[in-house]
């Protein structure tokens, strides 16, 4: 069983790493083609270091980010994610969150401005770890 993490204080840097270091496979939900957007540049670094990134955007489905093959849902993914990240609203983290437990990920990572409080409750009682108002890029 996980330890309760305090989603109001700093994570301590243990847990952080501990999650960057086990998870290989991240699908970033809310990933744009997009040069400018923040979230198109922590997928490029991302995958530059190494971890097996999986765009998933409804809008782009079907075509590339950086050669990834974009996906339409969590669901239509075909292999085992480690970890989702979140680059939608703090509303949206809910429903993404329900997806990222139906396909077995182990970790919900909710991107800087982004916190559901509820989300991460429903995350925590499945036994997956939970992340929020944090970037990996920066961690």
């Amino acid at each position: 069983m996980n330890q309760p993490v305090n989603h109001d204080e700093d994570y301590p840097p243990e847990y952080v790493a501990g999650i960057l270091a086990a998870v290989k496979t991240i699908a970033m939900v809310g990933a744009s083609s997009d040069p400018t957007k923040f979230s198109y540049g922590v997928l490029r670094v991302l995958h530059e270091i190494g971890y097996d990134m999986i765009p998933v955007n409804p809008k782009e489905a079907g075509k590339e980010i950086r050669g990834l093959p974009v996906y339409e849902s969590l669901a239509s993914i075909d292999r085992p994610v480690d970890m989702v990240q979140v680059f939608r609203t703090s509303e949206a983290a809910y429903g993404v969150t329900e997806e990222a437990i139906e396909i077995g990920a182990k970790v919900v990572w909710m991107q800087i401005g982004v916190r559901n409080d509820q989300a991460a409750a429903l995350a925590e009682a499945a036994g997956l770890k939970v992340v929020m108002n944090c970037c990996p890029k920066i961690e």
